[in-house]
């Protein structure tokens, strides 16, 4: 990381790439509300470095069939927005699959993340983000929990207090996105095994 902005700001600098037993790591970051973003102040949103090998010619399908095997779904391959966004009824998992990109998140004055190819993001229902600045090659890979369908809000007075309601009756995942029934999104998240 060269940007000096970034040297103070925690959320920016990657924790260890893997544990001991060579599984990703999910680095845990608490986003408090930031009016007019709700955000989860409940469910960290976790980042998982290098979370998704992407071997082959295809980086994107490579994400995608991975997101699949672990039980999210309704997959779609872009960009990613440069405005303050959010779901207020699904929870969102948000990987790279080729560039990189600097992520704010939780709106305006946010902690920013650093990602790169392979990096995954899971963002909790409620979580606002933004792209601030990416490379020309970004392809980004987002994928839900069934049956969840992802809204589109950017934080508008006339949002509320419909979002606040959507998020309260969003169901928790059965799987992490990353490293399936068994990751650590159920323990950070605090969801029972099933």
């Amino acid at each position: 990381m060269t940007d000096k902005s970034l040297q103070n700001d925690p959320f920016a600098f990657p924790a260890p790439d893997s544990s001991t037993d060579g599984a990703p790591v999910a680095e845990q970051h608490v986003i408090a509300a930031n009016p007019p973003f709700a955000n989860n102040p409940h469910l960290p949103v976790l980042v998982y470095r290098k979370g998704v090998v992407l071997d082959g010619d295809d980086p994107g399908s490579a994400m995608e069939d991975h997101f699949q095997r672990n039980g999210w779904g309704y997959s779609w391959r872009n960009g990613i927005f440069n405005y303050h966004h959010f779901h207020s009824t699904a929870h969102e998992v948000l990987g790279v699959a080729a560039g990189t990109a600097t992520v704010e998140l939780g709106g305006p004055g946010g902690p920013r993340v650093e990602m790169q190819a392979g990096d995954v993001i899971v963002i909790p229902v409620g979580v606002a983000l933004r792209n601030i600045g990416s490379s020309p090659d970004l392809i980004a890979v987002g994928a839900y929990p069934p049956g969840q369908v992802w809204d589109l809000n950017t934080g508008d007075a006339g949002e509320h207090p419909r979002v606040d309601r959507n998020i309260e009756h969003v169901a928790l995942p059965t799987t992490d996105p990353v490293l399936g029934p068994d990751g650590p999104l159920l323990t950070h998240w605090g969801i029972a095994p099933a």
